[in-house]
């Protein structure tokens, strides 16, 4: 992060200023339990969260192949690059509602510098049109 960069926070300033960026590689979400096994796999995974059932994981699929772990689908990375307030309002609804108009799942990890939504690989180049579509739309209304 700049020095003396802020977080925007207005919704229609984070989606005018999302600028959807398609990530390399194919990801996936893994379950495991909490144990050596899941401790190694997240140091080589894209994200984890602590569930009271077990680790979820998001590793390159390379990765979870190699570790013979099971996945259900394949998923591209679309990385918001709007810093984005931790409190704003309005920026996951407005991307996921768009998505869901066009029945194209979305998973959404939002981190300290961006929001990053995971759609499965066969819609990834619809869905990153769709987000555009939505980011220019918020430009031309503000």
């Amino acid at each position: 992060m700049e020095s003396g960069t802020r977080p925007v926070k207005g919704t229609r300033k984070m989606i005018a200023g999302m600028t959807p960026v398609m990530q390399p590689g194919t990801f996936v979400f893994c379950s495991m339990l909490h144990n050596e096994d899941a401790t190694a796999a997240t140091t080589v995974a894209r994200g984890s969260f602590a569930e009271d059932e077990g680790m979820s994981v998001i590793l390159h699929k390379e990765e979870a192949d190699r570790r013979g772990l099971p996945y259900d689908e394949p998923m591209k990375q679309i990385t918001l690059m709007v810093f984005s307030s931790i409190t704003g309002v309005g920026l996951t609804a407005a991307v996921t509602t768009e998505l869901a108009r066009e029945k194209i799942p979305a998973n959404v990890v939002a981190a300290t510098q961006h929001d990053h939504i995971f759609v499965p690989a066969k819609h990834a180049e619809r869905a990153i049109g769709i987000l555009r579509a939505l980011q220019a739309r918020a430009q031309s209304e503000t």
